[in-house]
C-alpha cells in the first residue's frame, strides 16, 4: 500500500513520524475523509476549507492547496491501482518539545491514505440499525467541534455497542449531557416527521459534516422544509423516516431505532426506505457523479 507522506509517495511501512510529534503526544492534528467519483474528489473545496479553518484555530501553519490536493489524490489512486477510493487526508502538528506549547506549529506533517471503496448503489442500499448510547457525547475541545485526532469518545462508544450485543453494523447515536440528540459515532443524523426534515443544531456539540451541509442545501433546493434545533430521543424514535450521513457512505437509511438495551421501533412503522430519504439518496449520488460542488 502506498501513502502520501509530506507530498511524496511512500510505502506505508516506510513512513516515519517522530515520537515527539504533537499529533502523537497530545492529539494535535486534524483530518478529512472524502471519496472520489470517476477519480475526482467530491466536495474537495469544502473539505479543504474546513481543514484550513481547523488548522488556523489550532495554530498549525498549514494551508491546503485544492489543486495540489486533487492531483495528489489522483496520483495516490493510481499508485494503489484504484479507480476510486476512500481518502483520508491527515495533518499532524509536527515535532515539538514535551510540554504544552505557546507558539504555532510551523512544520506540520501531511499524511494521505487511500483504500478501496465497497461496492454500493443507492437503489439497493440496505437500511441500518441505530441505537441510543449510554455514553454521552464529549463536549468539543474548543468553541466548535473539529475533525481532530481525538477519537476516544467514539472508540469507547463502539466498545459499548460490542459489549451490549448490538448487531454488527449498528450505529451508536450520542446524546449530550443535557439529553439532546447530537450525532452518530461516524455520522450526522436526520429524521423526517410530517414532511419536515430535522437535524440537531451545531450548538449540541456535533461535527458539522460536509455531507450534512450538502443534504441541507439539497433539501432547500427541493422545497423540503428543514429545522435545526435541540431534540430529545423521542423525536427520533417516533419519526416517519430516519437517515444518517457521512462523506464515505453518503446517505444511509435507518430501518430501526433502538433504545438503550436494544428494543426499538421501525421509522414509519415499516422496514422500507422512506420516500423522502430515497429521493435524497439518489439526488446526492447524481450530484456527486456530476461533481457539482456548491
Amino acid at each position: 500500500m502506498k501513502i502520501l507522506f509530506n507530498g511524496r509517495l511512500t510505502a506505508n511501512n516506510e513512513a516515519v513520524i517522530s515520537a515527539f510529534d504533537h499529533g502523537f503526544l497530545y492529539g494535535m492534528g486534524l483530518f478529512e475523509t472524502f471519496r472520489t467519483y470517476k477519480g475526482e474528489p467530491w466536495l474537495l473545496d469544502k473539505h479543504a476549507e474546513r481543514l484550513a479553518k481547523g488548522c488556523e484555530l489550532l495554530g498549525i501553519r498549514y494551508v491546503p492547496d485544492v489543486d495540489r490536493m486533487r492531483g495528489d489524490v489522483q496520483a495516490l489512486l493510481e499508485a494503489n491501482g484504484l479507480e476510486d477510493g476512500y481518502i483520508r487526508w491527515s495533518v499532524s502538528a509536527g515535532e515539538g518539545a514535551i510540554g504544552l506549547p505557546t507558539d504555532d506549529y510551523d512544520k506540520p506533517n501531511e499524511i494521505v491514505y487511500a483504500k478501496e471503496l465497497a461496492a454500493d448503489d443507492p437503489a439497493t442500499r440496505k437500511g441500518k440499525i441505530v441505537r441510543q448510547l449510554k455514553l454521552p457525547r464529549s463536549s468539543p475541545e474548543g468553541d466548535v467541534r473539529l475533525k481532530s485526532f481525538h477519537y476516544m469518545n467514539n472508540i469507547n462508544a463502539k466498545r459499548e455497542l460490542n459489549s451490549e450485543g448490538a448487531r454488527p453494523g449498528t450505529e451508536g447515536l450520542f446524546l449530550n449531557k443535557e439529553g439532546h440528540v447530537v450525532e452518530g459515532m461516524v455520522s450526522n443524523v436526520f429524521w423526517i416527521s410530517d414532511g419536515v426534515l430535522y437535524t440537531p443544531a451545531e450548538s449540541t456539540g456535533l461535527l458539522d459534516g460536509i455531507t450534512r451541509r450538502h443534504v441541507l442545501a439539497m433539501a432547500k433546493d427541493m422545497g423540503i422544509r428543514t429545522e435545526q434545533g435541540l431534540y430529545g430521543w423521542d423525536k427520533l424514535l417516533y419519526a416517519d423516516e430516519v437517515f444518517l450521513t457521512n462523506s464515505i457512505q453518503e446517505i444511509v437509511p435507518v430501518t430501526k431505532v433502538e433504545n438503550i438495551g436494544g428494543r426499538g421501533l421501525n421509522p414509519g412503522g415499516c422496514n422500507s426506505v422512506g420516500a423522502i430519504t430515497y429521493t435524497l439518496m439518489n439526488k446526492y449520488r447524481e450530484d456527486a457523479e456530476r461533481n457539482e460542488s456548491r
